[in-house]
């Protein structure tokens, strides 16, 4: 259901399914109305939203819907604006917190009221519960001389990240901020923007966008002179490493039509099933038995 309002359970115009499309649109004029009237990076406090912030989203969001050419015009702006810089040291993205990288993030204090707990979950308590940790499929995929590694992998415990490694005394009290947008994000999604959803692209100012980020790495770049190809399977192999751990993977797998095969191949190896309909969520019941079963369960599940 697609909600722009507070409602009452006598709102019954509100209960069923909106179209995919719908709900894109009101997301859409949400980013563009807010990209209008926000302030630009340098006249806003660090942690508040911003006109880039919006047009980042807003570009993704384009991305998903397949306005490539929108996209592609937001991203470029971004890539122009000398308000954001790629940091010279990949680990400097995560501890030397308010860098000109990020595009958004959510700041956070440690020890205080203004901590979070999302840092022990994504190292030990991740690792422990099985919901975030190295597999040995991730660490197979990175690269030996890949520079960013030793921020991926904590050297001392290899099935957890060191990205959100905490200096805190209580480990659920943490102050590493939480990125949200940055913009080595901006310049994948940009070489994204000019494949167009097609299986790979020539075009140099895409391969110099991937350049930049493997550049960082210290890893191989593409030639640019017009002789090399990028394809999608290595722009989303790169975006898996480059963005590890920052919520972006499931969509890039559903955004660019790799979903079903990465994760049914993966699930596979683990000795798990895995089936389209996985790749919803369900509909609680609840909301189905408040909208006196307008709303109907998603497929896969009863």
């Amino acid at each position: 259901p697609l909600l722009d309002a507070v409602i009452n359970q006598s709102d019954t115009e509100y209960f069923g399914r909106n179209s995919t499309s719908e709900v894109y649109a009101l997301i859409e004029s949400d980013l563009t109305e807010a990209a209008a009237v926000l302030p630009a990076a340098a006249d806003a406090f660090f942690g508040r939203a911003t006109k880039g912030a919006a047009n980042g989203i807003l570009a993704k969001v384009k991305l998903t819907t397949g306005d490539y050419a929108g996209a592609e015009t937001l991203l470029q702006d971004l890539i122009d604006d000398t308000e954001y810089a790629l940091m010279g040291d990949y680990n400097d993205v995560f501890y030397t917190e308010g860098n000109n990288e990020i595009l958004f993030a959510i700041p956070y204090i440690e020890d205080g009221i203004d901590a979070q707990d999302f840092s022990y979950e994504m190292t030990a308590f991740g690792a422990a519960s099985g919901l975030n940790y190295l597999t040995s499929d991730f660490i197979a995929a990175m690269d030996p001389l890949d520079i960013r590694k030793s921020t991926l992998q904590n050297s001392l415990l290899p099935g957890e990240t060191a990205k959100y490694l905490t200096f805190s005394s209580d480990t659920r009290l943490c102050g590493n901020d939480w990125v949200v947008l940055r913009l080595a994000d901006v310049y994948l999604m940009f070489a994204e923007a000019k494949m167009a959803g097609g299986p790979s692209t020539a075009s140099v100012s895409a391969i110099n966008a991937y350049n930049s980020i493997r550049n960082r790495a210290g890893l191989t770049e593409l030639a640019t002179d017009g002789s090399a190809t990028l394809t999608k399977e290595m722009l989303s192999d790169e975006r898996r490493i480059e963005l590890a751990f920052e919520n972006h993977r499931l969509y890039d797998l559903i955004r660019m039509g790799l979903a079903e095969s990465t994760l049914g191949a993966f699930a596979s190896s683990e000795g798990f099933s895995f089936v389209a309909t996985d790749l919803l969520l369900p509909i609680p019941q609840g909301e189905i038995n408040i909208s006196g079963g307008a709303l109907t369960q998603n497929p896969g599940y009863q």
